[in-house]
């Protein structure tokens, strides 16, 4: 999970790929339930999205957006075990999902044909964390928090 990495974290030619899709998607809280397994989209990992997998443990006020949001374990651990989400961040990996599997290609068919061959793997800079462990999408900050 990024501390807060930004735009210019990424190289200068894939800047412009930043992710808006994430930000007008248009899924409910209750589409997500505690013990679904998702992850998060951050990147390209060989010419494939990569993210952060996570479980979803309960509902949590998600400030950044102030609409509901779910707070997330990284089984990973360290520093960072704990973080809230907002649902239209997250896609199923535990079940079989329409909408999450829709989200997902949509994602694909807009960034990949942005990124180079053969780039690497890298974080494309599309979240924060605040100072509360809140992700935030670059581009779904209400009122400049």
């Amino acid at each position: 999970m990024p501390d807060a990495p930004g735009p210019s974290h990424i190289p200068a030619a894939w800047r412009s790929s930043l992710e808006t899709l994430t930000a007008r998607r248009d899924i409910t809280h209750a589409h997500f339930t505690p013990g679904d397994t998702v992850v998060i989209p951050t990147g390209v990992a060989n010419g494939r999205l990569s993210g952060d997998v996570m479980t979803i443990v309960a509902p949590s006020w998600h400030t950044p957006t102030d609409e509901d949001g779910w707070r997330l374990r990284n089984p990973k651990g360290g520093e960072r075990t704990f973080v809230t989400a907002h649902p239209r961040y997250m896609i199923h990996l535990s079940r079989h999902c329409p909408d999450c599997l829709i989200h997902r290609r949509t994602l694909e068919d807009y960034v990949l044909p942005k990124v180079p061959f053969g780039s690497g793997s890298f974080d494309c800079g599309w979240y924060s964390l605040t100072h509360l462990n809140q992700l935030v999408h670059v581009h779904d900050a209400r009122g400049g928090r």
